[in-house]
């Protein structure tokens, strides 16, 4: 369900569970965490390609997960978190090519790439207070440092829909390209920046990034809150209204 490869110094992260629209389960997550430091080990690869698969990048959580998660009430060494702390941390450039829907962490994760490419039908969505939750992944803080307070209230509070070219107008997405298009302008990117020498680029980026102690520290935040949420009554509400909503 995630698919992972090497070439031409790129390394090569795929969600592939295209029936569930790439939902993502605890084994995908540490799937994803075994790619992305396997790819930052490797002194061959210079720069990490995430993508999915067409019409869908990722749904987000997988609602299974959720309710397991909301039934433990404990988030602390959970897959996702797993996940999210390698994200937080990676040395080597990650660039993302996203198509169709993006949705809760499908978002957020964007907020850690370096550079991201979009389809026209893509659509941004981090339905988390529609569930009674909270936003993750440090978007809390990254979020209106790129785009803006008002714009990621919307996107983060309002759960209002973000269109690929709304999207890059506020500084998520890098260019929007055609769904034809979409992988090879991804994976050229990536392979630019891999051919670009490994130490400065890695050091730049360091550079870009600055100190990750306040970004890692919002993450511990959001998670602790986010554990809380998921066995409140508002969530427990939230959650089953939406379950109704799919059996309808």
């Amino acid at each position: 369900m995630i698919r992972h490869e090497s070439r031409d110094g790129v390394n090569l992260v795929r969600f592939d569970r295209p029936d569930k629209k790439n939902a993502i389960t605890g084994e995908m997550y540490l799937a994803l965490v075994d790619g992305l430091r396997a790819g930052e080990a490797d002194a061959g690869i210079g720069c990490h390609l995430i993508s999915g698969s067409p019409g869908a990048f990722t749904a987000g959580n997988d609602i299974a997960d959720f309710m397991r998660y909301a039934a433990e009430g404990d988030l602390a060494d959970t897959p996702v978190l797993k996940f999210l702390s390698v994200l937080a941390r990676l040395e080597k450039p990650l660039v993302a090519a996203v198509d169709g829907l993006a949705i809760g962490v499908g978002t957020t994760l964007l907020f850690h790439c370096d550079m991201v490419y979009a389809t026209p039908r893509t659509v941004l969505r981090t339905p988390f207070v529609d569930l009674g939750l909270v936003p993750e992944a440090g978007s809390s803080l990254l979020a209106p440092r790129i785009m803006g307070h008002q714009r990621a209230f919307a996107l983060l509070c309002l759960g209002d829909p973000v269109t690929a070219e709304a999207a890059r107008e506020a500084g998520i997405v890098n260019h929007v390209v055609s769904e034809a298009d979409l992988e090879t302008a991804a994976f050229d990117c990536a392979s630019r920046i891999a051919a670009r020498p490994r130490e400065a680029m890695v050091l730049s980026r360091r550079l870009l990034r600055g100190d990750r102690t306040e970004v890692l520290a919002r993450m511990d935040e959001e998670a602790l809150i986010f554990g809380q949420r998921l066995s409140s009554p508002e969530a427990a509400t939230a959650f089953a209204a939406f379950m109704g909503k799919g059996k309808g």
